[in-house]
């Protein structure tokens, strides 16, 4: 059952209008396609808010009630005050369960991998992944079991399972995440390129009047001639 979402219709725009939404708790929205003219609305803020709080989260089928109608619809572009933790505009998309649409998806991963138990950290290189289906069959996330990567192991776009009827857009051969030593615990070997070997480190020189310790079976240095005396 899709969620339902009542709307206002609002006549006016512009940022004055926007402000005096937001401070009485709604959002200012607006809901387009299927060859529909751009239709300037307002939501309210908690229950908007509620709406994105559920399973579908950003990719949620919506009733959305406009002029007393419902229109088959999701919400395309969001637009937030991280600051304040407010919603600033909606951008909502008419949209068909007949047709198509193209959606990003959020990458979750599950399971104890055998590498984090050795001391390794997942690295996320992709954290959602481009799709295409209808509708009603968006899924809430795409599961990527890691449970059997080691350190240094990695998992690709095209071996991220999606359900009957989905298929990713994302490129096939981009990595999404792999496990990876963390950084404070690289050796300095493995920071080093194929064939290179460690710099090596000169030895000290002593200082005036300091004695530096010589390694058995090598020579001491002859002392140093004192200034001002005989030659």
């Amino acid at each position: 059952m899709d969620t339902k979402l009542d709307t206002q219709r609002r006549d006016d725009s512009g940022k004055g209008v926007a402000r005096k939404l937001r401070a009485a708790g709604r959002v200012p929205a607006v809901f387009y396609g299927h060859d529909q003219e751009a239709t300037p609305l307002s939501v309210d803020a908690r229950e908007m808010s509620h709406v994105l709080h559920t399973s579908g989260g950003s990719n949620v089928l919506l009733d959305l009630i406009v002029d007393g109608k419902p229109h088959l619809a999701m919400p395309r572009e969001i637009q937030r005050d991280y600051i304040h933790n407010k919603l600033i505009h909606i951008d909502f998309l008419a949209v068909s369960r007949t047709e198509t649409i193209t959606v990003d998806v959020p990458v979750v991963e599950v399971g104890d991998s055998i590498g984090i138990k050795e001391g390794g950290v997942v690295e996320h290189h992709l954290r959602a992944l481009r799709v295409e289906c209808l509708p009603q069959d968006v899924p809430e996330r795409l599961e990527v079991d890691i449970t059997e990567l080691n350190i240094g192991d990695m998992i690709h776009v095209r071996e991220v399972p999606v359900p009957a009827g989905v298929a990713i857009l994302t490129n096939p051969d981009d990595a999404v995440l792999s496990v990876i030593t963390p950084a404070a615990l690289r050796t300095e070997a493995e920071l080093l390129l194929p064939g290179e070997e460690a710099p090596e480190v000169a030895a000290p020189e002593a200082a005036e009047g300091e004695v530096v310790p010589v390694e058995e079976g090598e020579a001491a240095p002859a002392p140093a001639a004192e200034e001002g005396g005989e030659s």
